[in-house]
């Protein structure tokens, strides 16, 4: 009899079913577990939960008699009830936590990691050959694209650049309260979401499991047949006008023309190389223009391959950095995703979107949400946690370089180059979210201050020293001495503290 293939919550596509390289056979009986132990621990949000449960079950009712689905409290009382003494093939797991696990079991395999463009092998023979140099995302960007031949003319990048951000970061339409673009692909709930949150509902009453946010109705994939769905009415109907406005944020309009499509790379449902080959395809068909499909292939094999490949290169160390000293505890209102406790509009409207659905997209997280984390100088391993528990798409490899690397600067450089926060003026600029708001984004001191102006210029007063050396951020730091009243913006940060802004 073949042996025992283990596939884990995040590893649901049918790549993780095919033989070659080491794969399993296509005989090999399938074991799944669903380890209440994962929910128990941490509080996560609640459709998130429903999310990767459903998933996991719709993923079992395909697999039939072929899978062996368990419910038990760990992973490893599961698999004891699977597959007692038996051997298991598992590929490699996207945790260091679960890698522990699987490494530490006798009889378990752990095969090479796959879905993914980039091997390990690969990454670190990139990586070896940069010599003391940073590793920076644009130049693996480009090696990924010359390696795999994405969105090449021959050796030259398609439109005759490689990056076009250029086109990519405009504001919003002035007076646009939508982009009125095509709708995504929402999916349909059927019965296992149904028993889903049943269980959910008894885990909550009976076995004291605490979960965040709201749960339904279910909108993103949990099936490989509805991740094809919504990428293929993402590229046929949304990609080309992704582009210009990726990094702009509409209150109305929170999807925008984003793909939604984290979630269903992430639990494995879909393959990187088929969504920007399809991609690719629609651009050389001249169904949607360069610059929208270049910020998507960017997305996907230049900053998610990036993101992976760093979360195993850096070491398990690289999770306690804390370059700024920032140790502040995470204010109840902000666990809680508390939207109705704030004041500022551009921060109420991304946690509101946050407790409701789960998701944001990046500029929110990056220049809104971690923003005021950063400012605020909240711990970066609480800020991580956070996000890891809070979003369908978050997951520890994920969210560890995302946040302590970008968001946070808690590696003091060695992923990004410069601090990524600002104050009121980029969101006034990329927004519509100012408007209406009780704050003014030109105030610093007073009662209609905008706190992410004032959070910006207290954060650099605070870090000054350390700032003032960075080509990135001389002008900025060196702004502080035209302003009259620092002193009395950082004595009204200081008292505003952690309290809703």
């Amino acid at each position: 009899m073949a042996t025992a293939h283990w596939l884990f919550g995040d590893q649901l596509g049918p790549r993780f079913l095919t033989p070659g390289d080491g794969g399993p056979d296509r005989s090999a009986p399938v074991v799944m577990i669903e380890a209440r132990s994962v929910f128990r621990r941490r509080r996560f949000h609640r459709a998130k939960a429903h999310l990767v449960l459903s998933a996991m079950r719709h993923r079992a009712a395909e697999l039939g008699d072929r899978v062996r689905y368990v419910r038990a409290e760990t992973y490893r009382e599961g698999l004891r009830e699977a597959v007692g003494d038996g051997e298991v093939t598992v590929f490699h797991p996207t945790s260091r936590a679960a890698l522990r696990l699987v490494s530490s079991l006798d009889r378990v395999s752990v095969l090479p990691a796959r879905g993914f463009l980039v091997p390990h092998e690969d990454f670190r023979a990139w990586a070896g050959g940069r010599g003391r140099g940073r590793l920076l995302q644009e130049d693996f960007y480009h090696w990924v694209r010359r390696a795999h031949g994405l969105l090449l003319d021959g050796d030259r990048p398609a439109g005759g650049r490689w990056n076009h951000d250029h086109d990519n970061r405009l504001p919003p339409p002035r007076g646009a309260r939508t982009l009125d673009s095509p709708a995504p692909y929402r999916p349909r709930e059927d019965g296992i979401d149904d028993e889903v949150r049943r269980d959910l509902d008894r885990w909550e009453r009976e076995e004291g499991i605490r979960f965040v946010g709201r749960d339904g109705p279910r909108l993103f994939p949990a099936s490989r047949r509805e991740a094809l769905a919504a990428l293929h009415r993402f590229v046929d109907h949304r990609l080309g006008g992704f582009g210009p406005y990726e990094d702009a944020m509409l209150a109305g309009d929170p999807v925008l023309n984003h793909s939604l499509l984290s979630s269903s790379l992430n639990l494995g449902l879909l393959d990187p190389a088929e969504c920007v080959d399809l991609a690719e395809a629609a651009w050389r068909a001249g169904r949607a223009p360069v610059n929208s499909v270049e910020g998507f292939v960017r997305q996907i094999a230049g900053w998610r391959e990036y993101v992976w490949h760093l979360y195993w290169y850096f070491g398990e160390d690289y999770r306690h950095h804390n370059a700024l000293g920032h140790h502040a505890p995470l204010p109840e209102w902000f666990l809680d995703l508390d939207a109705d406790a704030v004041t500022a509009r551009c921060l109420s409207t991304a946690l509101a979107q946050v407790r409701d659905t789960g998701w944001t997209h990046h500029i929110q997280r990056l220049m809104v949400l971690g923003s005021h984390a950063l400012q605020r100088g909240w711990d970066p391993r609480a800020v991580t946690d956070w996000f890891h528990r809070c979003f369908v798409d978050g997951y520890d490899w994920v969210m560890l370089p995302n946040v302590v690397g970008m968001s946070q600067y808690a590696d003091g450089g060695r992923m990004t180059t410069k601090p990524y926060t600002s104050g009121g003026a980029y969101v006034h600029r990329m927004s519509d979210l100012c408007g209406g708001c009780a704050y003014r984004p030109t105030e610093r001191v007073g009662e209609r201050a905008c706190p992410y102006t004032a959070g910006y210029w207290a954060f650099l007063h605070r870090h000054r020293a350390r700032l003032v050396d960075n080509p990135r951020m001389r002008q900025a730091v060196r702004g502080l001495d035209r302003l009259p009243d620092v002193d009395a913006v950082v004595r009204q940060e200081r008292q505003r503290g952690d309290a809703p802004p």
